[in-house]
């Protein structure tokens, strides 16, 4: 199977973090992206973001500076995805939204597109029954953000064909990343160890136990993680983590994963993380 550059066409749905994150890696790998919003408000902000964060990439040197970028066009139209080779689900951590746009995308795309749902916890099965072709649905959970980590989690439901998981991996070697293969289930690997951890640090917090920066600095001190939980949380966004946690929560019925009534208030508050300016910690104005 060929998987050089020219044979993706991938579509994105969802301009958020996430959605900006994978636009961001796609394109500075030259893979011609369609990004669709619900709103042109959405997308000029969208195309902002990307466009610091390739600058971002850039600096960084993370993007391979002998390729053309990839064309990015936007679209408020789910009919402009039906000619993509992949189709990428980046929308809001929430079993039925999730739904309803994969659904959607099913419907107007070719037999033998892949359907990707860049879920962070909810069963890749579960949303199997949204779309016409279960077989062409595989999870990916690319971190954040995607265009410096290379390591991102697939995730194999039980009806996810071995084509399918040939074409996705072969989209994501295109893009210089590295996958890691799972199994289904809630939360896969990575947020069924990191969002209960994350709540735990949250918890003692809120008992008084310890500050934001003693806990993040005992996790960073003393076992070596390079970013400690809460500032992690924040990168997440508080939102995004506790509708993960509810998925969790909800599936499995550990205690771990109900989210503390602190990470609850910050997320009532407005105070969702580094994308609002404040969540555990103070980041400054963010420009609207």
């Amino acid at each position: 199977m060929r998987t050089d550059q020219p044979d993706h066409r991938l579509a994105i749905v969802g301009g958020g973090v996430m959605g900006t994150n994978i636009a961001t890696l796609a394109t500075g790998y030259g893979i011609p992206v369609t990004l669709v919003d619900i709103s042109e408000t959405a997308l000029a902000k969208a195309r902002t973001t990307i466009a610091q964060k390739s600058r971002h990439a850039q600096l960084m040197g993370t993007l391979p500076p002998d390729v053309p970028r990839g064309e990015l066009m936007t679209s408020t139209s789910m009919r402009d995805v039906a000619d993509a080779t992949t189709v990428i689900e980046a929308v809001t951590e929430l079993p039925e939204t999730k739904a309803q746009v994969l659904a959607e995308a099913s419907a107007v795309v070719r037999p033998g597109t892949t359907l990707i749902s860049n879920t962070s916890c909810i069963p890749i099965d579960e949303m199997a029954a949204s779309v016409s072709r279960a077989d062409e649905l595989v999870g990916v959970h690319f971190m954040n953000p995607s265009y410096l980590i290379k390591m991102v989690e697939v995730i194999q439901g039980p009806r996810t064909s071995e084509a399918t998981m040939s074409s996705v991996t072969g989209l994501l070697t295109a893009m210089g990343r590295q996958a890691l293969i799972v199994r289904d289930s809630p939360g896969f690997v990575i947020n069924r160890l990191l969002h209960p951890l994350i709540n735990s640090a949250a918890m003692l917090v809120e008992e008084g136990v310890a500050s934001v920066e003693v806990v993040d600095g005992m996790l960073e001190g003393c076992l070596g993680h390079s970013t400690g939980p809460l500032r992690t949380a924040d990168l997440i966004g508080l939102d995004n983590l506790v509708d993960s946690l509810n998925v969790l929560y909800e599936r499995r019925r550990d205690e771990s994963c109900r989210p503390c009534e602190l990470l609850l208030a910050k997320v009532r508050d407005g105070d969702l993380g580094r994308k609002t300016g404040r969540g555990f910690y103070d980041y400054g104005k963010v420009a609207s």
